[in-house]
């Protein structure tokens, strides 16, 4: 049986899990008591975007999954590190202390280790395919090829795409901003 949702314009299936994504993590942000059924519900929504409408994303290539592989090991001590000296010498970057924090939040170990889960599988998993689907797969060929993205190729290069995505990408990420610009730029130029 033909999947009815095939039928979906390309760009807004690209689109989509992003706009679910955004759309409750600002949830969470005025509802913050609510943080961990948002989280849940985020992530399952997202992830389930993600499946339905995997028939219109593009096929990935595995082709060198390694560049990426080392790429991501280098972005997570670049993330941590630039992040934590920024914090040390720049006031304006250091989180809130109203983050949420499971381990004062949840009084039963159950419920904690459950959150903690879905917290990491939202973060590992479903959070980069999503982004790297939105930013990288549709924006960067988007600003490529305007009328229609899936005329560019996938990894074709453009100064424009380069700077644009990387600092969009950038400005979703609050306080954590030129930590993520870089990142995207390290992404962008891989």
């Amino acid at each position: 049986m033909p999947n009815p949702l095939r039928k979906i314009h390309d760009d807004i299936a690209y689109i989509l899990p992003m706009a679910v994504f955004l759309l409750l993590t600002g949830a969470a942000g005025k509802w913050p008591d609510a943080y961990p059924l948002i989280y849940l519900v985020k992530t399952i929504l997202t992830a389930a975007a993600l499946v339905v409408l995997w028939p219109n994303f593009t096929k990935i290539r595995w082709n060198h999954w390694w560049l990426g592989l080392i790429l991501g090991v280098v972005g997570i001590f670049q993330w941590i590190g630039m992040q934590l000296l920024l914090q040390k010498y720049f006031p304006v970057f250091r989180p809130s202390g109203e983050a949420f924090n499971p381990l004062t939040y949840f009084h039963d170990d159950g419920m904690r280790n459950a959150f903690i889960v879905v917290r990491l599988i939202g973060a590992v998993l479903v959070v980069p395919v999503m982004e790297e689907l939105f930013w990288r797969d549709f924006l960067w060929r988007q600003i490529l090829a305007p009328n229609d993205f899936k005329l560019a190729a996938v990894g074709e290069w453009g100064w424009a795409p380069f700077l644009i995505v990387a600092g969009a990408l950038s400005t979703v990420h609050g306080k954590w901003m030129p930590t993520a610009m870089v990142w995207g730029l390290m992404i962008g130029g891989l």
